[in-house]
């Protein structure tokens, strides 16, 4: 095919879900799932994205994105999530998150800040889960990414506990994050209490916006379905 993108990704999956979390949690959301991460959160939820999967031409995955996103009568769903694993550990996902926008889809990336962003598409909301120390990866954090916000992007916290939760407040105030872009703080799944989360955050009068990821609630599998 004359034009054809000979740019591959090794993708785990790509699959129709709600959206479980950021601003467009609820929305019918198609997923991009692409493989590998090089970091080893302690308590990631989607270990089976770190190896494995199957190789794909950029062209395939647009077109599997617009059968998967086709609907019964109403059209195609708009929202797509490019995810991993780590989607910026292959070079071919810059590439991925252009042909969405130009395809008019609504694209977030899921990221672990741990990369830089500075060459996403500027259509592309960046949502940057910044690394707790409970998460085991903190020294990955790449800070420099923070000056490259905007009001477009978001930026996540997972609590394990009450120290990641005041490391976290460290950080927006040091950063002035809330200043730059949506601040979300999530608990870890099954680790403490949400509701001791929402308390602390009510407490301090963070200016930050509570989640739970409403996928684990919905359906409680590791796949986010």
């Amino acid at each position: 095919m004359a034009g054809a993108s000979r740019t591959t990704l090794r993708i785990t999956e790509i699959f129709l879900s709600l959206q479980g979390e950021a601003r467009d949690a609820g929305w019918p959301t198609l997923f991009v799932r692409l493989t590998g991460c090089p970091l080893r959160c302690t308590y990631c939820d989607t270990s089976y994205a770190f190896t494995g999967g199957h190789t794909m031409t950029l062209d395939a995955i647009m077109e599997e994105v617009k059968q998967v996103a086709a609907s019964r009568g109403y059209g195609e769903v708009r929202h797509v999530c490019v995810t991993g694993g780590e989607p910026l550990a292959q070079r071919g996902c810059l590439e991925l998150l252009a042909r969405l926008c130009d395809a008019d889809y609504q694209v977030s990336l899921e990221t672990s800040g741990a990369l830089d962003v500075s060459n996403v598409d500027v259509r592309v909301v960046r949502v940057m889960d910044l690394k707790t120390p409970g998460s085991g990866e903190q020294s990955k954090n790449r800070w420099e990414n923070l000056k490259l916000l905007t009001g477009s992007d978001q930026v996540k916290f997972v609590i394990a506990d009450r120290n990641d939760y005041e490391w976290a407040r460290a950080v927006i105030k040091r950063y002035r994050i809330a200043d730059r872009c949506e601040v979300l703080f999530s608990p870890v799944f099954g680790r403490f209490e949400p509701r001791q989360l929402a308390d602390w955050i009510i407490e301090d009068r963070l200016p930050v916006r509570f989640q739970i990821q409403l996928h684990k609630l919905l359906w409680n599998d590791e796949a986010g379905r």
